[in-house]
């Protein structure tokens, strides 16, 4: 029997070729069982077992064979398993990434916004933003969550502050970043669907504000008062893809 189509990894890990899996789950069983000992003889550390949706009766018999969950996505489950006892399995992404913008008007005027479902009956002013998108820089996912939310168009400045949090959505952590933008625009199309309301305040009438957090407060201060660290890039490093890697240096680094 042939052990299943795999590669290696450079930590002594096992990754099994998905596209090599068979549909039944008998003579994955059989080949499954065949491959651990062959694995185990030749003292691989770690299997790696992504299983496709398409080949989701494989499942149990991955269990049954001491496969554990790893992660999944909306197409596959990752498993793995302990080929010699004690290997180290490294754990899968554990923070969500957030970004809002401070865009602030020479005329002192804040975008604000107002979520269309929250507790408060009353409006609760707060920055524009979200989460970002897999692949997406910072500076390009808060210009993006500001357009999508108001319909106002930006140009990023300078990060300025983040806070991270514990205990977030689906018991993982969150890290929200904050940056401050200059307006490209001032018309304001509303994102219905998630927003009640969408408007230019005055900054210091949102500081004044007790319906507003003082966490908001806070970070509308922070990027007011700060220079904060500005987008930019650092020849050399790694292949030099901009498209892979973003950097926020203090102006006087740079």
């Amino acid at each position: 029997m042939e052990v299943i189509d795999f590669n290696t990894n450079p930590f002594g890990g096992v990754i099994i070729n998905h596209h090599a899996l068979p549909e039944d789950p008998e003579q994955f069983k059989r080949q499954l069982y065949h491959s651990l000992e062959e694995w185990r003889g030749e003292l691989y550390k770690v299997a790696w077992l992504e299983i496709p949706i398409s080949r989701a009766a494989l499942v149990p018999v991955a269990a049954e064979a001491g496969f554990v969950y790893h992660h999944a996505t909306e197409d596959y489950v990752m498993m793995t398993k302990q080929i010699m006892h004690g290997a180290y399995v490294p754990p899968y992404a554990s923070h969500y990434i957030g970004a809002g913008g401070v865009v602030l008007t020479e005329e002192r005027d804040l975008l604000v916004v107002s979520e269309r479902h929250r507790r408060s009956t009353g409006p609760a002013y707060k920055l524009p933003g979200g989460a970002l998108l897999p692949g997406e820089h910072l500076a390009e996912g808060v210009m993006r969550e500001v357009l999508e939310e108001t319909g106002v168009t930006t140009k990023f400045e300078a990060l300025v502050c983040f806070r991270h949090w514990h205990g977030y959505r689906y018991d993982k952590s969150d890290i929200y970043f904050v940056s401050r933008l200059s307006p490209l625009s001032k018309d304001i199309t509303i994102q219905e669907e998630e927003l009640a309301e969408a408007l230019w305040m005055p900054v210091d009438t949102f500081l004044a504000d007790e319906g507003v957090s003082l966490f908001n407060k806070t970070i509308v201060r922070a990027a007011m008062e700060s220079p904060g660290m500005i987008s930019s890039f650092i020849p050399g490093y790694g292949d030099g893809d901009k498209s892979k890697y973003e950097f926020f240096l203090p102006q006087e680094v740079i």
